[in-house]
């Protein structure tokens, strides 16, 4: 899994003061790989610490900052920093050496850092700073070269002359553009060049072969070289996606495998051999793997390389299904690679189209800039998706599609494909385009063969391994499969793409550039900026739990210049707004003349459910609207919100015989507060809403394959939250997976988990004896003890059934212990292990 705040602890602390350096550690004789990751040595006085900084955005801000704050630092040189802040840290640290010495001044040399590595040596004898061309293009900070230190670059003048060299060249509209500064003139320059684009650049072609193999848990057992060097000449580019790199559990539980390292070498060792690749980038979520390589004579003309990955598995958090991606900016042009593994099974086209969906909304860059909302997948130039998309062929029998694919009628067949229909309804892929499929289905093979599936199963051929793109000046010269490799029961598909990429001209864009700063020149502190808003009130009808709405708020800047927007925090408030509420984007710049659309969305989660199920909190809000330069506007938003049993403690809803939307909002305060009520009715044993989830799933899903472990439709899950809120209708709409999916996110968003967290360590403490577990669980209050009695008996019945349900003891367990013993704080991986082994042992009750 990916490491978190949650996952890491204070150790050090190093003030940044004149006494500090930073230097980035390397090799003049090392190869310049983009995308790499970078390693530093930050020194304070005698204490050092080498840190290896992963490439991308993230870095890039850290290093801004430690720069931002070392240049307020050298403003007031006289004034020594007392540093009172770190008080307060120093009891919850481990170690505080360095904390303690924070008050000795030395005078040593900053060293500024450079995140690209080059092996180029400076030729200025002098000891200025040479910036760097192409693969530093996005980054605040730049290489002080060795020879720094010997020609005696100490003075805080001679600083800050480095500092303020650290400016914008005009040589390089790329690097403009991706410098992290963000005023209001920088936003003007930035905008203002990209409505001029066409004047400075020009396109040339360059070729990107992109792969894709769903290798089925396998390790590489022959050369990729039929597949990866397939072409005549050496492509500039290689986009080499995997799906199912690791079934094991190892891998989805603990994003965990050697397959990673296995499978990279294999395809570095089969690229073209007519050239030299650099590894730019590899990223994975669980088995799906994006790699990503460029010649080496574009690696310097690479630039804003980032990485996200999105889970797309049961309750959209498991990463066994859903996407990786990487975004890069080639010369001019922004380019964004997507690998993803959708939903199985023939039947779920609706799941599949809704992962593409989910990706499509949940992957987002992270920009450098803070006032630019996240960078979405279709905010790209070109866009090149990859993947076991797993659509399969509708309406035909195996017998049928067969005799197709030896008369190779794929014309015919292809119009029985559901990724075509879905793409023909605009369901799914709008905007994109696939090539002419004229090769037979890549799925499904007997491992190391080429005859189609002889298993029990006997599943229908399909064309479960596609390739798309959108974006102009795209032209296809190759989309294939390949026969030849037999590892998996797919085989890999290639397609080759011609890319007109933007280039810059240097001239024309210095004339571009300079022409536009005149212009801002003579526009500034002219007149004050305004905007028009289209509506100052929003109204949110019947909000609920996990469905998500929004509104439009329309700024048309109607003023005599451009402007930049924000919404701003209220006093004594955290945020700009409540939680439940986001604007997107929160701020931004609009050209004169020009508008911006703001979602304003409301989504209700567990986090934020509890107070409005009890009433104590209100869908009620006032968003302050400020433009920079200009005046405040006021936005109100208000609607009502339907109370549900998610979010909602089992003590209340054991003592709610009615549907929970029955009820007066004051018995739902009144039980949250713990207030005796009238209600003289013996309390329910659990949960109604918890029983007829369970009872569901007993009736219906004890054989159910893959149960528990296959995400269902959201669109079930709404009915199925209707259904348990109002009591109609009498039994549960939806699959059996999207029941399941309910449970799980019903025990999820308990405000109280089911074994109370101040049960939790004592959990942990015993987790090794299964006596002193029951004793734990025996504790508990009585509704939370029959919750817990009844889910593990459930599950317990489910084992029984493992051979077509797949599932065993350490799956269940690995699911149900992070949900029914939550942690009050953050949980390490050790502890997760120990709650694991703590529900173990009711899940083997009884058995021999």
């Amino acid at each position: 899994m990916a490491i978190t705040a949650d996952d890491v602890s204070l150790e050090d602390i190093i003030p940044i003061s004149l006494d500090f350096t930073v230097v980035e550690v390397y090799s003049p004789e090392e190869l310049a790989i983009v995308g790499a990751d970078t390693r530093v040595r930050v020194s304070y006085q005698e204490e050092g610490l080498e840190l290896r900084l992963p490439f991308g955005s993230h870095s890039r801000l850290f290093l801004s900052e430690v720069n931002r704050a070392w240049s307020d630092v050298c403003k007031s040189p006289s004034q020594v920093p007392k540093f009172e802040w770190i008080n307060k840290y120093r009891k919850a640290t481990r170690g505080q050496g360095v904390a303690k010495q924070a008050l000795s001044p030395l005078g040593t040399t900053l060293t500024k850092l450079n995140m690209y590595r080059k092996t180029e040596k400076s030729s200025d004898k002098k000891g200025t700073v040479e910036r760097e061309k192409g693969s530093n293009r996005d980054t605040q900070t730049s290489r002080a070269y060795s020879n720094l230190e010997s020609q005696g670059i100490t003075s805080r003048e001679d600083r800050n002359d480095m500092v303020r060299s650290f400016s914008h060249t005009t040589s390089n509209k790329a690097q403009i553009l991706a410098m992290p500064q963000f005023g209001l003139r920088d936003n003007l320059i930035r905008c203002e060049l990209l409505k001029k684009e066409d004047l400075y650049t020009y396109r040339e072609d360059f070729s990107f072969f992109l792969g894709t193999y769903n290798v089925n848990g396998q390790a590489p057992k022959e050369s990729l070289g039929p597949w990866l060097s397939c072409t005549l000449d050496p492509p500039d580019m290689y986009c080499v996606g995997f799906q199912e790199l690791d079934l094991s559990k190892e891998a989805f539980f603990f994003n965990d495998t050697p397959k990673e390292m296995e499978w990279t070498k294999a395809v570095s060792e089969a690229l073209h051999p007519d050239a030299k690749y650099a590894l730019v980038k590899l990223v994975r979520l669980v088995g799906i793997m994006l790699l990503f390589y460029v010649k080496k004579e574009h690696a310097e003309f690479i630039s804003d390389v980032e990485a996200e990955t999105v889970g797309t598995g049961i309750m959209g958090r498991m990463g066994n299904k859903g996407a990786v991606a990487i975004r890069f900016c080639f010369h001019n042009s922004d380019i964004c690679v997507v690998n993803s593994h959708l939903a199985a099974h023939i039947e779920e086209y609706e799941r599949r189209n809704q992962d593409y969906k989910d990706i499509c909304s949940r992957l987002q860059f992270r920009q450098l800039d803070p006032t630019q909302p996240p960078r979405t997948i279709m905010k790209h130039d070109v866009v090149l998706w990859i993947g076991d998309l797993n659509y399969r062929i509708s309406d035909l029998d195996v017998d049928s599609v067969k005799e197709l694919i030896d008369k190779k009628h794929f014309e015919m067949l292809h119009s029985h494909d559901q990724l075509k229909r879905q793409i023909d309804e605009e369901a799914v892929f709008v905007g994109f385009v696939e090539g002419e499929i004229d090769f037979q289905p890549t799925y499904k093979y007997d491992t190391g063969s080429d005859k189609w599936d002889t298993s029990e199963k006997c599943r229908v051929p399909a064309w479960c391994d596609r390739i798309l793109w959108r974006g102009k000046n795209i032209r296809q010269q190759h989309y294939q499969s390949h026969m030849d490799l037999k590892t998996s029961d797919h085989k890999p598909v290639s397609s080759l793409l011609v890319t007109a990429i933007k280039r810059v001209n240097d001239d024309a864009y210095k004339k571009t550039f300079e022409e536009i700063v005149r212009n801002i020149d003579k526009m500034e502190n002219e007149c004050i900026p305004s905007v028009t808003l289209t509506k100052r009130e929003f109204h949110f009808k019947d909000v609920k739990f996990m469905q998500h709405q929004a509104e439009t708020l329309s700024l048309f800047n109607d003023g005599q210049v451009p402007c930049q927007f924000e919404f701003i925090q209220k006093p004594n408030e955290p945020t700009y707004c409540k939680p439940w509420l986001t604007a997107n984007p929160p701020k931004g710049f609009i050209a004169q003349g020009g508008s911006v659309d703001i979602e304003l969305e409301v989504f209700v989660n567990r986090s934020t459910a509890p107070e409005l199920n009890s009433g104590k909190q209100q869908i009620e809000d006032i968003l302050v609207l400020h433009l920079e330069r200009g005046k405040d506007y006021f936005v109100s938003v208000t609607g009502n919100y339907l109370p549900s049993c998610y979010g909602t403690s089992i003590y209340s809803l054991c003592q709610l015989r009615e549907p929970i939307q029955d009820m007066p909002q004051k018995t739902l305060c009144e039980l949250v507060e713990n207030v005796d009520t009238a209600n003289i009715e013996k309390p329910l044993d659990i949960p109604k809403e918890l029983w007829m989830m369970v009872d569901h799933l007993f009736r219906n899903a004890i054989k159910q394959e893959d149960i528990f472990q296959q995400p269902g439709l959201r669109s079930e899950f709404s009915e199925i939250r209707d259904c348990l809120d109002t009591g109609m209708p009498d039994s549960l709409p939806g699959s059996n997976h999207s029941v399941a999916e309910a449970l799980l996110l019903f025990l999820d968003a308990l405000p109280e988990p089911v074994v109370p967290y101040a049960f939790y360590q004592q959990c942990l403490e015993c987790c090794s004896n299964a006596s002193q577990c029951e004793k734990v669980i025996s504790m508990l209050p009585q509704c939370h003890q029959n919750v817990f009695n009844y889910l593990a008996a459930f599950l317990r019945e489910l084992l029984k059934n493992s051979v077509s349900n797949r599932l065993d003891v350490n799956i269940l367990a690995t699911i149900f212990a992070s949900l029914l013993l939550k942690s009050p704080v953050k949980q390490d991986l050790a502890e997760k292990r120990k709650t694991q082994e703590f529900f173990q042992h009711f899940l083997t009750q009884g058995c021999s």
